[in-house]
Formats: structure tokens, sequence, C-alpha cells
């Protein structure tokens, strides 16, 4: 009989209520019986120890983009998965997004089921999703800090400022000048995010395509548009305020006015550890309570 390889596992997590302490000793339970490495990204580290007084059996604890493994497990909700994801980037690590609040689609693994995910996960019994990525460059700059974006990326005004102008080419061709709070470039895997609660439409995750999605337009004409992923879109933004936001999957950069702006899709794709039992639509339906009677 083979031995069973020994996998590492980086895992992330967020600063979440003391009861919640339960889920990581599972997990780290889990890891110990199948003989797993766990390396610790040195914050969520430092809380568990620090502050939840956990004993933590650690292989190592990493800083940044600094680990090496065979998978990456997110302790939180999607917000966590998205903040990992960040740092994965082109790594082509699968992530397993262990969720601790309510039910995610990207942190999709229940605490309930944490000992029954990790046994397949061992065996070597999972599903592998390709999630596309989104990248942003400025005046054709990368953006500082991370330019991609597993959701969205948004430009949007400043908050105490007027509307903005957004002049918007797909492929150097010209589209629309939007005017409005803002615009949301959207993935498949962020339309059920941000550019859904502003009317987008929601596309299953393997849709090769890109969502257009203005915040708040000033003319009720505009309508989101869907596009192939493989266009690049170009966005001039005008400001009275002279400057403007932009966000990458939440977390946002001041820039100014004329600055050009160039999103289109990363060349690399985000792996996502599903079970076999987890379909896309009954999370959707759940999620989004469809065909619950509210009388």
């Amino acid at each position: 009989m083979m031995a069973e390889k020994r996998l590492r596992f980086a895992l992330f997590g967020k600063r979440f209520q003391d009861n919640k302490s339960t889920t990581i000793q599972k997990i780290l339970a889990c890891l110990l019986a199948h003989k797993g490495e766990a390396y610790f990204d040195r914050r969520f580290y430092d809380y568990l120890e620090d502050t939840l007084q956990l004993t933590v059996n650690a292989a190592g604890v990493f800083d940044d983009y600094n680990f090496d493994v065979d998978f990456v497990v997110s302790v939180g909700g999607d917000g966590t998965f998205l903040k990992a994801a960040s740092r994965v980037g082109a790594k082509n690590t699968p992530i397993v997004g262990v969720n601790t609040g309510r039910l995610g689609f990207l942190s999709s693994i229940l605490p309930s089921e944490i000992e029954s995910a990790f046994d397949e996960i061992f065996r070597g019994d999972y599903q592998i999703e390709e999630h596309a990525v989104v990248q942003l460059s400025a005046d054709g700059e990368p953006i500082e800090g991370i330019p991609f974006a597993l959701n969205d990326i948004a430009v949007l005004k400043r908050d105490d400022a007027s509307m903005i102008s957004i002049r918007t080419c797909v492929n150097d061709e010209y589209l629309v000048t939007y005017q409005a709070d803002g615009l949301i470039i959207s993935t498949p895997t962020g339309s059920t995010a941000y550019s859904l609660s502003n009317g987008g439409p929601i596309m299953v995750p393997d849709a090769r395509n890109l969502c257009i999605t203005p915040v708040a337009p000033h003319s009720l004409n505009i309508r989101p548009i869907v596009i192939n992923d493989d266009n690049i879109i170009q966005l001039e933004v005008e400001s009275r305020s002279h400057n403007f936001l932009v966000a990458i999957d939440g977390r946002s950069e001041k820039l100014v006015e004329g600055t050009r702006l160039k999103i289109q899709k990363a060349p690399f794709n985000i792996k996502i550890v599903k079970r076999h039992n987890q379909r896309y639509f009954s999370t959707l339906r759940e999620k989004m309570m469809w065909g619950a009677d509210q009388r």
C-alpha cells in the first residue's frame, strides 16, 4: 500500500469571534490525523496564539507571498477568501474555502463538513473549479499593490464628490461615456457580488465573460453589458474633484483624473477546491433564497 503523501497547507483567516475557534481546531485536528503540515499567515498565527490562546502546531509561519504549499485554506467568509486569493495570485495553488459564517459562493465548506471534506482532499477525491481573474494597469503601468481581482474592479467617485464621467472603449472601439457614481467590471465569480447589487446579471462561474455595470447611472437608459473576456476595456475618468477611486476586490486606491485605465483578463486563473456534492445552482438558490415563500 502506498504511503499517503504529506500535504502542505497554508492557512489564512480573519479575526473572528472566539466561539468560532472550534473551526480552526477541527481543521488542525484533520491535518494532524493525516500527517499534513500547517503553515500559517503570521497575522492569523499571532491572533490564534495571542488572542485565542490556542496552542497551534505549526510547521512554519510566513509573511506576504512567501509560502510554497499544496493547498491554501481560507477560514472565514468570501471576503477572507478574496484576500487569500490575492496572495495566491499566479502560484496556481488550489484554495479550500472553509466558511465560519453563512454559506458562501467561494467559502463553501461548512464547519460541519470539515472532517469529510479534508478526508476527501487527502484521498484526492475533489473537483477543481477554475475562476477567471481580471487585472488593472494605469497609463501602461501596473497599479501599486495587487493589480488582480477575482470578483471585480470598480471605478468610483470619491465620497464627497459629484458623479464622474467614464469614457469607455472595448478593444479601442468607443462604447459610451458613463455619467455615474462609478463603473464595475466584474468576472463571473464577482457577478453575485457588487455588480449584482447594482442590477448586473448573474453569470455562471465557467462563463467566459466580463460584465460592465454602472453604479447609479445618470441616464435610466444605460444598462449592464456582457462582453467576451478576451476583450480589453479602456477607461478614462473625468471628475470635478480631479481624482477618483479604483477598488480592486474592495482594496481602494486613489488616482488622478486623466489616468488611462486598462482592464483585461489576467494570464492565470484561481483554482477553487469543490466537493463532488457541491452544486452551483443549489448554492445560488440558498444564497438568493429563491423559491422561499415569504408570505
